[in-house]
């Protein structure tokens, strides 16, 4: 087993548990919180939910470049393999090549990641056969429950001993990609080039193969992997992490950048300018794609997609369907619906071909290629996408936030031509404005989103709601 940092006291084992387990996944401070102890009893519960103990089945295993990722995905592993579950060790990867991994071989897999917190941070994200996905209300409470049980009484080791086995499964991953999104014949002078910010994070182990396949001049940014992120903090979503990234653009007169968080399943665009391209138009160029290939296709958006979104989707024949954050919630929806794609805000995109599962990589492929198809540069491609100026995502600290978005909607519920729905946190809509105020399941913080049919329309109802929250 990789050494690590010490384990947290033994009698704050259960509240730790109960720190860690949030809606989507496992997320808390590493080792603080989630230690080799609470992540050998999430693997031993892990075994139990998937039913893979006793020689029963094989799991897949992944971890991001963090410090405390190998202890950690070494006590997960053992565990597994004391239940009697074999388990392909993926090593280094991106999150979606967890996905790939077991959805091509139809077995469960876990990733070992803090996604885009920063480098005091870590987790896990679990997964059925197939990548279907685990969270609240798909499983993921029952592993805490039994996760809880073990730290009470450990189980006996299985009846036989797993086995492991190391694989990198980059090649794979990156023919299924580049299978997925073939590139068009191009319209331009010269070959696309792309800068591409990897922030330290996975994105620097996996774009170099799957880019080595596609006719483009890579420019990379920050691919060497270190978890303590010496240049910016893997989270894209956050506008300060990406000014090295535009700064880049211009200097290299590249066509276009992307920025990848710090397991690689989410990307954001920066056009020829320097300028970001938000997730939601980005969402709307990769939907009007698959529906001029399958009009009537359902197409999924989250609460805070722009309106712009829903708009394009039945321009271009869609069907829409709206849902709450979070991408257990939206795999669970695509699985209902049978959507074709879906995207959220937050640079998270999902691909019915894909197993119903999210990635950066794809979306980052689709923007590729609808670029080298089209004459003009990706500023003028996306006018068509992007039509609403937006707040961006503002957070918030916030003691205590159920209270905190009452009052919001309570403030606003009374004026005439205002709409409110609950569908995840409150969205509160006009003609002329929209905004969406959530609490972070990951974060104790509040989350805006604002958006208005102009900048006078958009300023005013966003500082509106920071007046109520700033009163807090």
């Amino acid at each position: 087993m990789t050494a690590g940092p010490a384990d947290a006291p033994a009698e704050s084992a259960r509240s730790r548990l109960d720190a860690v387990v949030k809606t989507y996944d496992i997320r808390g401070r590493a080792p603080e919180q989630l230690d080799a102890t609470l992540a050998a009893a999430l693997g031993a519960a892990f075994a139990e939910e998937v039913g893979v103990s006793n020689g029963r089945g094989v799991v897949a295993i992944g971890r991001d470049m963090r410090h405390t990722s190998p202890y950690l995905a070494d006590a997960f592993t053992g565990a597994l393999v004391a239940a009697g579950s074999d388990v392909v060790d993926l090593g280094l990867c991106s999150t979606d090549l967890v996905y790939f991994y077991s959805g091509t071989h139809a077995m469960p897999a876990v990733m070992v990641t803090a996604s885009h917190n920063p480098a005091a941070y870590n987790g896990m994200k679990l997964c059925r056969a197939g990548a279907r996905p685990i969270g609240q209300g798909s499983g993921l409470e029952g592993i805490a429950a039994a996760a809880a049980r073990i730290l009470q009484s450990p189980p006996a080791p299985g009846r036989v001993r797993g086995s492991v086995r190391h694989h990198d499964a980059r090649c794979d991953y990156a023919v299924r990609m580049t299978d997925l999104v073939p590139m068009p014949l191009t319209r331009r002078r010269r070959r696309l080039r792309v800068v591409v910010d990897a922030g330290n994070g996975m994105g620097g182990h996996v774009v170099p193969v799957v880019f080595d396949r596609l006719d483009v001049e890579l420019v990379p940014m920050y691919f060497e992997l270190d978890g303590s992120f010496p240049n910016h903090e893997a989270n894209p979503l956050d506008p300060a992490n990406l000014t090295d990234l535009q700064a880049a653009v211009l200097k290299h007169r590249a066509d276009l950048g992307l920025a990848f968080d710090g397991d690689a399943d989410r990307c954001f665009v920066v056009d020829e300018r320097g300028k970001a391209v938000t997730p939601s138009a980005v969402t709307a160029l990769i939907a009007a794609g698959f529906l001029r290939e399958r009009p009537g296709a359902t197409i999924l958006y989250n609460a805070i997609c722009s309106r712009a979104v829903r708009e394009i989707i039945d321009e271009h024949g869609g069907v829409p369907v709206r849902t709450p954050v979070g991408h257990s919630r939206v795999k669970a929806e695509m699985a209902r619906t049978g959507a074709l794609f879906g995207g959220e805000h937050s640079g998270h995109y999902y691909f019915a071909d894909f197993f119903l599962a999210d990635s950066g990589m794809l979306a980052a492929l689709h923007v590729i290629a609808a670029l080298t198809a089209s004459a003009t540069p990706l500023s003028d491609l996306m006018v068509a996408y992007d039509r609403y100026p937006a707040s961006g995502e503002i957070n918030r600290s916030v003691a205590d936030t159920a209270p905190v978005v009452r009052r919001v909607a309570e403030h606003f519920g009374h004026r005439e031509g205002v709409s409110i729905d609950w569908l995840d946190g409150l969205s509160v809509e006009h003609e002329r404005w929209w905004f969406n105020l959530r609490a972070s399941a990951t974060e104790p913080l509040l989350r805006l989103n604002a958006e208005g049919v102009d900048d006078e329309a958009m300023a005013a109802v966003r500082d509106a709601v920071l007046a109520l929250l700033d009163d807090d």
